[in-house]
């Protein structure tokens, strides 16, 4: 996991670049429905069929990137983060229905071949939409290591997925415009439904992974110990769970302290170590439990990520 902005900032920056998101889909719409036009070619449907599904997932993360920033409420006490994982949800399913869709007008075309006119339309829109699409990858890139967003994540993934997509229906349309083979036009089409099916499967389980509470990988968890345990006065930390809230790291645990020590000096013990966690993972929303060292055995509901992984001994 990478190290991300402060909320505030993470906030305005996904805000910022799934407006860019919602602006790019619209234009390459309308240069593919004109391309459409002038060509009938069915790798440019297909790749039109895909942008306008591309500006309601677009729309449905522009939404959800705005609703996952605000603040904790009644009756929402871990905020609305998970808004970003439904849209992500949103977004796989969309681009199911688009790989359906483009898979069965390419097998009709191959059952029923059309010629491609004004191909050299056709090809410069697809070289556009190539160049803009790299260059909305490349700044959702940036956000994302900013930022750690799921849901503008899930947008560049069927962005980039976009990318190797619009190259194959390059080559379709220049084949069936310049080369006469309409077949090859239509077989790109296909070859564009199998590609973003298997995308499809990997925003799914991201998704799932999110709303499932998946906790962070191990190195994540190695640099949170290690962050806790930077702290002599601490002796182990145990019961470590972990889980995402849109761009926000939340964890609890359990830390071994001194028993003899007054609770005033616990608190500060805990509290610097909730410091040097927010230097690591800015954001992060931390419940640290402190624990009397030489009594300590998991409690306090679900035990489930004891702390193996940590490297400290503890007693089941």
């Amino acid at each position: 996991m990478t190290e991300t902005a402060t909320p505030p900032d993470a906030h305005a920056a996904n805000r910022r670049i799934t407006t860019l998101s919602v602006g790019v889909a619209v234009f390459l719409i309308a240069i593919k429905a004109f391309a459409l036009g002038a060509s009938g070619s069915v790798s440019i449907l297909a790749s039109l069929a895909d942008s306008a599904l591309d500006l309601i997932a677009s729309l449905a993360v522009f939404f959800a990137v705005r609703w996952a920033a605000i603040p904790p409420d009644h009756e929402h006490r871990y905020g609305h983060g998970k808004a970003e994982a439904l849209a992500f949800l949103v977004q796989a399913g969309l681009v199911f229905a688009s790989a359906v869709f483009i898979a069965w007008e390419s097998i009709q075309r191959m059952i029923d071949p059309r010629p491609i006119t004004a191909g050299g339309w056709a090809v410069a829109v697809m070289v556009t939409s190539i160049v803009v699409t790299l260059g909305l990858v490349w700044l959702q890139s940036r956000a994302i290591r900013a930022t750690g967003s799921l849901a503008v994540r899930g947008d560049r993934a069927h962005y980039a997925a976009d990318l190797g997509a619009n190259i194959v229906v390059l080559i379709g349309a220049a084949s069936g415009a310049f080369l006469g083979a309409a077949g090859l036009d239509a077989a790109a089409g296909l070859v564009v439904a199998v590609w973003l099916f298997w995308g499809a499967l990997g925003m799914l389980k991201g998704a799932a992974d999110h709303l499932m509470d998946k906790g962070v990988d191990d190195e994540t968890r190695a640099r949170i110990v290690a962050a806790v345990l930077a702290d002599p006065r601490i002796g182990g930390v145990h019961q470590l769970r972990t889980r995402m809230a849109g761009p926000v790291l939340m964890m609890q645990m359990h830390v071994d302290l001194e028993p003899d020590q007054t609770l005033e000096a616990a608190h500060g013990v805990v509290v610097e170590a909730e410091s040097r966690i927010l230097k690591a993972f800015p954001g992060a929303d931390i419940l640290i439990h402190p624990d009397p060292r030489g009594r300590t055995r998991p409690h306090g509901g679900v035990t489930g990520d004891t702390g193996a992984s940590t490297g400290v001994p503890v007693t089941e």
